[in-house]
């Protein structure tokens, strides 16, 4: 009879379903919770910006197809997970990307490691910084933060960005209302994290944050990014009456979360400003603040030539601690 038929069909897909759910959750038991359950390649719609025309706002920008790969954790079988988007540096993406994503998704988070450069045809600006400005990089981490909030299995409401960095501009001053309200949308940062950050360009209104957490890392010795802006920086922002911290590691180098890294390594031409003390002016042109004059990465006095990078397995660890534990109680609770 056909209802017989029915209820055979049925009882074969509802075993169907059994057995996938049994799999599933035995995969889960038997691998790493480290492990991602699933990786998706993303497509991300941006713009590119020169600096200036970030800062006025005034321009268009081109558009660029870039991309980035999402890692959902095992928790995302049952439900909607949270996210944290990766904004990489210089050098694009390293293996501390990968470290951060397993560890995260070991803790039911989800990742989104975006690439910045590959679209834009970049490979590395440790030499030429000029390839793509620093601040323009906060549009892709705004675009990425769209795509995620999209995403079925992500909670639109609980997605972070964390930059490391070159990336740490993104992923620090996407907080500042000001972007916020002109290049950020609907959707919102959670919190934010920021890698040894490039805090001494200070662009106008960069006290007036959103309520979003703000958490900053530094190692004390890098020579590359100086940890001495960052401090004046939050000083700032905690009597703006913003969430945020400074977090610094002594005998620390730049880059020290980076596993593959050595403990100390030259990068004898890398373009570093840690002599430089930078400020927003008219009409977008950032300044040496020093002298008021155009500020120059081909030529200005303050550019240095020449930095260090290095591992530090205890400086990492303790990082990764914390990081765990702030993402835990700003995603998770």
């Amino acid at each position: 009879m056909p209802t017989s038929r029915w209820l055979r069909a049925a009882a074969k897909v509802s075993f169907s379903i059994a057995v996938f759910v049994l799999v599933c959750f035995r995969a889960e038991a038997q691998a790493p919770a480290s492990f991602p359950w699933r990786i998706e390649i993303l497509a991300v719609h941006s713009k590119t910006f020169s600096g200036e025309e970030y800062l006025r706002g005034d321009a268009a920008g081109k558009d660029v197809s870039l991309g980035g790969e999402l890692r959902l954790p095992f928790a995302v079988l049952q439900g909607k997970v949270p996210a944290v988007v990766l904004v990489h540096g210089s050098g694009g993406i390293a293996s501390n990307a990968d470290s951060w994503a397993r560890l995260l998704n070991e803790s039911g988070i989800a990742v989104f490691i975006l690439d910045s450069f590959s679209g834009r045809g970049i490979k590395s600006t440790v030499e030429d910084q000029s390839q793509l400005d620093s601040v323009a990089m906060m549009y892709d981490a705004y675009r990425a933060l769209d795509v995620l909030a999209s995403h079925p299995s992500i909670r639109p409401d609980r997605i972070a960005v964390m930059g490391f960095s070159k990336g740490a501009v993104a992923a620090v001053f996407s907080a500042s209302d000001r972007f916020v309200a002109k290049y950020g949308g609907a959707n919102h940062f959670a919190a934010h994290v920021g890698m040894y950050t490039p805090c001494n360009t200070r662009f106008d209104g960069d006290t007036k944050v959103s309520r979003a957490p703000i958490r900053l890392f530094h190692g004390v010795s890098d020579d590359y990014v100086s940890v001495a802006a960052c401090r004046d920086f939050v000083a700032q922002l905690k009597a703006a009456g913003a969430d945020v911290s400074l977090t610094e590691y002594p005998d620390t180098w730049h880059a020290f979360d980076v596993p593959t890294y050595p403990p100390l390594f030259e990068l004898k031409k890398a373009q570093s400003t840690r002599n430089c003390q930078l400020r927003e002016g008219p009409g977008g042109v950032i300044l040496n603040a020093a002298t008021s004059a155009p500020y120059s990465l081909k030529s200005d006095p303050c550019v240095a030539i020449g930095a260090h990078i290095g591992y530090s397995p205890t400086s990492a660890a303790a990082a990764r601690e914390s990081v765990t534990a702030f993402f835990k109680q700003t995603l998770l609770n």
